[in-house]
Parts: C-alpha cells; structure tokens; sequence
C-alpha cells in the first residue's frame, strides 16, 4: 500500500486545483522541494495507481442534465456478468456490485427523466437475470468521486506512526 506524505497529500490537492499544474510551480508553492522530486512524486503515484490526471466530463455540458441512482437486485450467480454488461452503456456513470440488499449499484445520467425511465424499463429491467430495480432521482450531487480528498488520517509522520484524529 502507498504511503502519502505531507509533501504528496500537498501535490494531491495542488493537482485537484488544476491538474494542469506544472512541477515547477507545485514545488514553488509548497516550499523547500525541488521540481525534480515534484515530479518524481508525480511519477510515482501514477506509476502506482495512486492518482491519475485525466480530463473530467460536466455531463450537463451535453445536455445530460438528470441523474439516477439505480440499485439492481438480480440472480446471485450472475451479479458480475450483469455489473460487467452495464459498464458498456456510455450513460451510465458508475457501476458496482455491494453486498446486502442490492447487488449491484448504478448511476446513470440523462437528458430528462423520461429517459431514465425509458432506460430502465427498456433496457435494464429486460437483461436476463435482472430481478428488480429501485431508482431515485438525484437531483443535486454536493461530492463526486473526483472531489475526493485524501483524508488526514492516512497519512504517515515522519516518524512512522499514523497521526491521531484527536
């Protein structure tokens, strides 16, 4: 498992300000490192599949202005298969399997909600081994998942031991 640093949890968030950010200007604001060791920090999250910097998609630039939450209850022997076969619909937006009362979780976005419902109706609820559905509506997301911050509490001091959340 990787261990942040006070130094990567301060490259981490220079990134989410803008990923465009260059080393030499991470390492400018944070003070007292180089750009060379910026960038080998960089490298090395990324290397590790700690971080990636990619392009994030507002979907309601594209008219996709509805949002789903979907929870899928379906056949126990076919809950991979199901959640594998969702993540090619370009709508949908997240897919995971979980354990209690639903098996696998979507989220899926929309021009209306009339499309959502034509969604779920016309396609989801007609793969085989699909027993049951619940959809909410989401009409305001406050967090995504790329606004997800590494908390506190994972990171190391120097000496080793986790600092305390108290």
């Amino acid at each position: 498992m990787y261990e942040f640093d006070k130094i990567d949890v301060k490259i981490v968030n220079f990134l989410f300000e803008d990923g465009r950010m260059t080393a030499s200007e991470i390492a400018r604001r944070i003070k007292n490192i180089s750009e060379r060791s910026v960038r080998y920090r960089i490298d090395r999250m990324i290397e590790e599949g700690v971080i990636q910097i990619t392009g994030i998609v507002n979907p309601q630039a594209f008219g996709l202005t509805s949002n789903a939450d979907v929870w899928l209850d379906v056949e126990s022997d076919q809950i991979l298969e199901i959640a594998k076969k969702l993540t090619k619909f370009d709508n949908i937006t997240y897919v995971a399997c979980g354990i209690g009362q639903d098996d696998i979780s979507i989220q899926l976005v929309a021009r209306d909600t009339a499309e959502i419902y034509h969604f779920i109706t016309d396609v989801i609820r007609k793969i085989p081994g699909v027993r049951k559905t619940t959809t909410s509506i989401v009409p305001i997301i406050l967090k995504d998942v790329y606004q997800w911050r590494v908390p506190e509490r994972a990171v190391k001091n120097v000496d080793g031991f986790e600092k305390s959340s108290s």
